[in-house]
C-alpha cells in the first residue's frame, strides 16, 4: 500500500543512569531506612509499603541534591521555551518524596496534578543484583484510557513504526535508574516480586515564573 501514516502528539519518556549512582545509593540507603525508623509516613498511593512526607531535601543532603541536579538537566533538555528559548523563563520548583516498598507492595495508578514533570529514581531494586527484581514494573497508561478499548478491546492501531499500540506500558526498572514523564500521565506500580525492600525516590517538578510578574 502507498498510505503514509503520519505519528502525532509523541509523548516523551524518559529514561537515564544517574552519574556515580553506586555511591549516590550507598549513601541514601542507610539515610532513609533511619527516616523510616523514626517515623511513620504517609498513605497515599502506596499499597503495603512506606512513604515518606515530602520532606527529602531538607535530611537527603548532597545525595539528593546531586539527584536534583541530574533531574534539573533532563527536564531542561526534553522540553523549550518557543517565546525565549535561548533563555528560559522559568525555574524548577521540585517536590520530593521516598517509597520504601516490600516484596508484593505496589502504588496504585494515580496522576500528579500542578506538576510538568514526574520522576522516579531507584536507590535499590529489591532484585540481588541490583539489576531489576522480577514484576514490580512501573506502569505508564494512555491518556486516553478507557476509551481506546471501549468499542473493541483486542482491536488495537499501528503506530508510525509499524509497532501494536498498547494501552499501557510497562517499564523493568534498576537500581541507578531514572524515569521521567509529564505529569499527566497515569502511572502506578505492580508488587514487585524481588527478594528484599524496593527504595525509590519519586520528585514532582513544577514550572513557575523564573521572576514575578
Amino acid at each position: 500500500m502507498s498510505a503514509q501514516l503520519v505519528g502525532l502528539f509523541d509523548t516523551p519518556i524518559v529514561v537515564d543512569d544517574l552519574p556515580n549512582a553506586a555511591a549516590v545509593n550507598a549513601a541514601l540507603k542507610p539515610l532513609i531506612l533511619a527516616r523510616r525508623a523514626e517515623r511513620p509516613g504517609v498513605t497515599i498511593s502506596n499499597i503495603g509499603g512506606w512513604q515518606s512526607e515530602h520532606d527529602v531535601a531538607d535530611w537527603g543532603g548532597e545525595p539528593v541534591q546531586h539527584l536534583l541536579r541530574h533531574v534539573f538537566a533532563l527536564a531542561d533538555a526534553h522540553c523549550v521555551d518557543i517565546a525565549s528559548p535561548g533563555a528560559p523563563r522559568h525555574r524548577w520548583v521540585t517536590d520530593i518524596w521516598v517509597n520504601v516498598s516490600p516484596p508484593q507492595a505496589s502504588n496504585q495508578m494515580h496522576t500528579h496534578p500542578g506538576a510538568y514533570w514526574s520522576a522516579v529514581y531507584y536507590v535499590d531494586d529489591g532484585s540481588e543484583k541490583g539489576d531489576g527484581a522480577i514484576g514490580g514494573e512501573l506502569v505508564i497508561e494512555d491518556p486516553r484510557m478507557p476509551t481506546v478499548l471501549m468499542t473493541m478491546p483486542n482491536l488495537r492501531l499501528r503506530s508510525a513504526n509499524g509497532s501494536v499500540h498498547e494501552p499501557q506500558l510497562k517499564m523493568k526498572v534498576r537500581s541507578g535508574r531514572i524515569i521521567m514523564f509529564p505529569s499527566w500521565l497515569s502511572h502506578g506500580v505492580v508488587p514487585h516480586q524481588g527478594v528484599s525492600d524496593r527504595i525509590s525516590i519519586a520528585v514532582n517538578l513544577a514550572a513557575v515564573p523564573r521572576h514575578p510578574a
